[in-house]
C-alpha cells in the first residue's frame, strides 16, 4: 500500500498531485508562498515521514558501512551523523542517505523506494535494505527497516530555535549533530535547507502529537512544496529528479558532503577518485530562472536546449516565493553560461537563464597537476 501520512486527513492539509516524488505528505496547507516566506523569516515545520529508515546495530556497524557506502564512517562518533551514497559499480549514484549514529545504532534515512544495483553477477535492483543484507557476509552487524519506528519532520527558519525549546528539544550546534529524543528518536541538526534546519526522527505512533506540540508552539504547518523550494534555492539535488542513470556524485555536489574522495574500498571508488584526481564531471547541476511570462513550465527529464541542440536535462522544477519559476538541471561543462536556453519539450518549452552564483568554482585537478610538475 502506498503510504499515507495521517496528517494528510488534517483540517487544511492539501495532498501533491499524482504520480508527485513526495507524494503521501502534505504539499502544502493552502498558503505555499506564505508557507515559504515563514520558513524563511519565522519557523514552519514540515510532515516528512514518507522518508524510509534503516537502523544498522552490532560491533561491526561502523567498519563494515565504511565498506558498502561512500563515506568516510570509521570513526563517525556517537551524536554525530553525515551524508552518503550508494553507488554502482561504474561510480553511478544508486541511493542517497542521512546517517545519524547514536545509542549504538546507525540510523539510514533515504527517500521512499531507495534501491541499489545488485552486486550479483547478474545484476538486476533491490532495494536497499537488500542490497545490505547483500554484503554483509560474516560480519557482526543487524539491518533492520525501522521505517514503521520513525517518522521525519523537519522544522526550519531563523526562529526555530525558540519553537524547539518551547517543546524540550536542544539540537547539538554543528551540522548533523546528533541528540536523543525523551521518549525515543532523535533531532539531528542539518546544514540544508534554508540557515537554520533540523530533522526530528519521532516515534511514528506520536507523529500526529508531536505535530500539534510545535505548531501549538508557533511553527506554521508547512509542505513539501516550501521544502523543495528552499532544497532547490540551496542547490540540493533530490535523489530521482536531480539525478538520473548516469549521474555521478561530482555533478550535483555530492563529493565532500555524501562521497569522500580518499577512502578506498567501496564500490565506485574509482571512478569517484578517478574524476576528482585527473578529470571533470561531463555536467554540472545548476540553477535555472525560467520564463515565467507563459502560464506553462517544463517538466522533469525534459530537454535543456540551445537552439536545436540539446545541452541538459531539467531535474527539480519549483515555484519560489520570491526568484519565482526556478528548476535545477544538469547542463553540459561546455554550456557557456550566458547561454539562450530552451527548456522544455513538445508544448512547454520556456526561455530560461543560468544563475552564474550556481556555477560551481573549479578548481585544479590534484592529479593533473602532479603530472605537470614531473613534466617539468
Amino acid at each position: 500500500m502506498p503510504y499515507h501520512s495521517p496528517l494528510l486527513d488534517a483540517p487544511g492539509s492539501i495532498a501533491p498531485p499524482e504520480g508527485h516524488p513526495e507524494a503521501g505528505v502534505p504539499w502544502h496547507w493552502g498558503d505555499p508562498f506564505a508557507e515559504q516566506r515563514t520558513a524563511s523569516r519565522g519557523v514552519v515545520v514540515i510532515d516528512r515521514s514518507h522518508r524510509e529508515f534503516i537502523a544498522v546495530s552490532g560491533r561491526e556497524r561502523l567498519s563494515w558501512l565504511h565498506l558498502v557506502i561512500s563515506q568516510h564512517v570509521t570513526e563517525l562518533a556517537e551524536g554525530s551523523g553525515t551524508e552518503a551514497l550508494v553507488l554502482d559499480s561504474q561510480g553511478r549514484v544508486d541511493t542517497h542517505m542521512v546517517l545519524a549514529h547514536l545509542g549504538g545504532t546507525v540510523w539510514l534515512d533515504s527517500d521512499p523506494g531507495a534501491a541499489a544495483t545488485s552486486a550479483l553477477p547478474s545484476g538486476g535492483r533491490q532495494t536497499l535494505r537488500e542490497y545490505l543484507e547483500a554484503m554483509k557476509f560474516w560480519s557482526e552487524v543487524d539491518i533492520r527497516d525501522a521505517t514503521s519506528e520513525l517518522a521525519l519532520l523537519s522544522v526550519v527558519g531563523p526562529e526555530a530555535a525558540r519553537v524547539l525549546s518551547a517543546v524540550g528539544v536542544e539540537p547539538g550546534p554543528e551540522p548533523y549533530a546528533v541528540t536523543a529524543l525523551s521518549g525515543g528518536g532523535f533531532v539531528r541538526r542539518m546544514p540544508w535547507p534554508g540557515r537554520f534546519s533540523v530533522d526530528l526522527a519521532v516515534p511514528r505512533a506520536d507523529l500526529a502529537e508531536w505535530w500539534r506540540k510545535l505548531t501549538d508552539a508557533g511553527a506554521r504547518a508547512a509542505g513539501s512544496w516550501t521544502f523543495d523550494a528552499l532544497r532547490v534555492e540551496s542547490l540540493h539535488p533530490r535523489l530521482g529528479v536531480d539525478t538520473d542513470e548516469r549521474t555521478i556524485p561530482h555533478e550535483v555536489g555530492w563529493i565532500g558532503s555524501a562521497a569522500h574522495v580518499a577512502k578506498g574500498c567501496y564500490r565506485g571508488q574509482e571512478t569517484v577518485a578517478k574524476v576528482h584526481n585527473v578529470g571533470r564531471p561531463p555536467r554540472h547541476m545548476l540553477l535555472l530562472h525560467l520564463d515565467g511570462s507563459p502560464e506553462i513550465t517544463p517538466e522533469t527529464g525534459d530537454a535543456v536546449r540551445v537552439g536545436e541542440r540539446v545541452v541538459g536535462r531539467v531535474g527539480s522544477v519549483i515555484q519560489h516565493h520570491e526568484l519565482g519559476p526556478i528548476a535545477l538541471a544538469l547542463i553540459k561543462r561546455s554550456t557557456p553560461p550566458t547561454a539562450e536556453l530552451l527548456v522544455g519539450d513538445e508544448d512547454r518549452v520556456v526561455q530560461a537563464a543560468i544563475d552564474p552564483d550556481s556555477i560551481p568554482a573549479e578548481g585544479a585537478a590534484p592529479g593533473r597537476e602532479a603530472a605537470q610538475r614531473l613534466r617539468g
